[in-house]
């Protein structure tokens, strides 16, 4: 094997024309391939980050109430006894959060918004201040300075309220301003408050377009709950990636307390009102969810992006792999006469078939290597441009105002071992006949 290694890649070399020509050709597949994998991951990465700041912890537990078998309340009554069996049932726990569940129209001088009203509780939430990119003068206003728009901290404060920049700028407020809230509370009457914004954060594509963050009083206050009621517990924990068994064990927990429990379905909650209204009971069921299910409409779009870059990918390989065939062909019938000597000096079928795909798996790895390298490199390049997403449609895509990379080793050893084995395969049949060539005929063979 070391032998044939060594004559693999002195004929590389011999032919480093044609070696650059195609280890480039793969390196451009893989690079291409590389800079798509980066942007869905920054994608992904964007989706988790955004939809644990705004829509969900790991775990959720949430539910609807049902005064009557036609209405229904999405919160959570008894709120400080659900959350005890939380903490005794989750062992691999960080933290949990409640967080409060309101709908209704915020007005301003520039007009009004739909949105959902988030109620957040300062204190309980460790990484709030962190996690929340606040906008700055530049971005929200033509002209405006670099200076960061409001503080995040404040949200502690009676009456305070955060807005994203496109709600912002609807509304026609900055930080100081004030705005109201009016919404229709679970008795059928309609309630207000005034909020005061405290900053503006930067948007974070869909999920920011429908959330305004305010003071978990403020939405008990225009509901008129009581404090033993939430709308969702969101549950934290040391690994994301335990979230699906966390939720399995909450379940059964949950029940066992004496807890009645909605299906599981991976739906956000406001996909639910309408099958949780047709049903016939009243009182509390709860409904735990994972972080993914309650985006699953964003998980979806992510999905086919990746299926589409992918298929790129693999069309732009087909076509590689048939140059590297024909490629192949072309060095059996240059090299007959090479194959016939070493047939004839005792050199086994065998041997022949592995020299030829020992080369074209030493040039699939070449070209796969750089390709993932320059990859990387201009994916970590054009996420430090920080380029602009031009529409909004994208940006509600994207979560993200700016295109964002990702570059995932795991994702990069992938590609280099896939493509490089793809390269070693599309040399197969030309190695056979290679192998398949008698001496006497090889030795008499003239081009």
């Amino acid at each position: 094997m070391r032998i044939l290694s060594l004559m693999a890649f002195r004929n590389l070399v011999q032919a480093r024309r044609r070696t650059l020509l195609l280890g480039s050709a793969i390196g451009l597949v893989t690079a291409l391939l590389v800079l798509l994998l980066s942007l869905s991951q920054g994608i992904a990465d964007n989706l988790v980050k955004s939809a644990t700041t705004l829509s969900a912890g790991h775990v959720v537990v949430a539910g609807f109430y049902k005064p009557s078998p036609s209405q229904a309340i999405p919160m959570v009554t008894g709120a400080a006894k659900v959350e005890e069996v939380i903490r005794a049932s989750t062992p691999d726990l960080d933290y949990i959060i409640s967080r409060g569940r309101g709908w209704g129209k915020f007005v301003g001088p520039g007009g009004a918004v739909q949105s959902g009203f988030a109620g957040v509780t300062l204190g309980n939430e460790p990484r709030f201040v962190g996690s929340l990119a606040l906008a700055t003068q530049d971005e929200y206003k033509e002209g405006g300075k670099h200076e960061i728009l409001g503080d995040a901290s404040r949200l502690a404060e009676p009456g305070a309220c955060i807005l994203f920049v496109n709600q912002a700028k609807r509304l026609e407020v900055d930080v100081g301003d004030s705005i109201t809230f009016v919404t229709e509370t679970n008795d059928g009457r309609t309630n207000t408050i005034d909020l005061t914004v405290v900053a503006v954060a930067r948007d974070l594509g869909m999920l920011s377009s429908w959330s305004v963050l305010g003071n978990m009083e403020s939405l008990r206050k225009v509901y008129r709950l009581s404090d033993d009621t939430t709308g969702a517990f969101w549950v934290y924990l040391k690994d994301i990636d335990d979230a699906e068994a966390a939720m399995t064990t909450l379940r059964v927990s949950l029940a066992q307390a004496g807890y009645q429990l909605m299906d599981h379905d991976p739906n956000p909650f406001f996909f639910k009102f309408e099958t949780v209204g047709g049903e016939d009971w009243t009182g509390q069921k709860l409904d735990v969810t994972i972080w993914r299910d309650e985006v699953s409409f964003l998980t979806r779009i992510l999905d086919v992006f990746n299926v589409v870059s992918v298929f790129i990918a693999s069309v732009l390989l087909v076509i590689i792999a048939v140059g590297i065939i024909n490629t192949m062909f072309n060095i059996v019938r240059e090299r007959t006469r090479e194959i016939g000597t070493m047939r004839a000096v005792g050199i086994q079928r065998g041997a022949v078939l592995g020299l030829f795909l020992i080369e074209a798996t030493m040039l699939g790895l070449f070209g796969t290597s750089m390709g993932a390298l320059s990859g990387s490199l201009l994916a970590l390049l054009l996420d430090a441009l920080a380029i602009p997403v031009p529409n909004m449609a994208m940006k509600a895509i994207f979560l993200s105002d700016t295109l964002q990379f990702a570059v995932n080793p795991a994702t990069l050893a992938l590609c280099v071992g896939v493509l490089t084995v793809c390269t070693g395969l599309a040399a197969v049949w030309p190695a056979v006949l290679a192998a398949r060539l008698r001496p006497i005929v090889a030795l008499g063979y003239t081009s």
